[in-house]
């Protein structure tokens, strides 16, 4: 296995630029298209966005493909403040909440309330 860049389409005679990978399993009559594999297989075929939207695969075959998941959107600036508020309320209510519980006594750290 070498690893390669720049990886063209598998398929004769097109020269576009590979994006899925291919892969046979040929014990579960099944094909499994995802993400470009990070090395080039020798029983793998790299496919340019075009003949991967025009896979076809023999009769009772399954097809399962995987599609990638952009984990660098992450959250929009409406989320965040939304969960800034959440942990702001959250804070609050528990600081109001400790200074309704009267102190029946303290030690050091420990303190004694009283059981509800």
């Amino acid at each position: 296995m070498r690893k390669l860049s720049g990886r063209r389409c598998s398929r004769a005679s097109c020269t576009s630029a590979a994006i899925k990978t291919l892969t046979y399993i040929y014990s579960d009559s099944t094909a499994v298209l995802g993400p470009l594999s990070t090395y080039a297989e020798p029983h793998n075929y790299d496919l340019c966005a075009v003949h991967s939207q025009r896979l076809t695969v023999p009769v009772g075959w399954n097809v399962i493909k995987e599609e990638v998941i952009d984990h660098n959107s992450g959250p929009t600036e409406e989320d965040l403040m939304a969960i800034a508020d959440a942990v702001r309320e959250v804070a609050n209510t528990d600081l109001n909440s400790k200074s309704m519980q009267p102190e029946l006594g303290r030690r050091g750290h420990l303190r004694v309330l009283p059981s509800n």
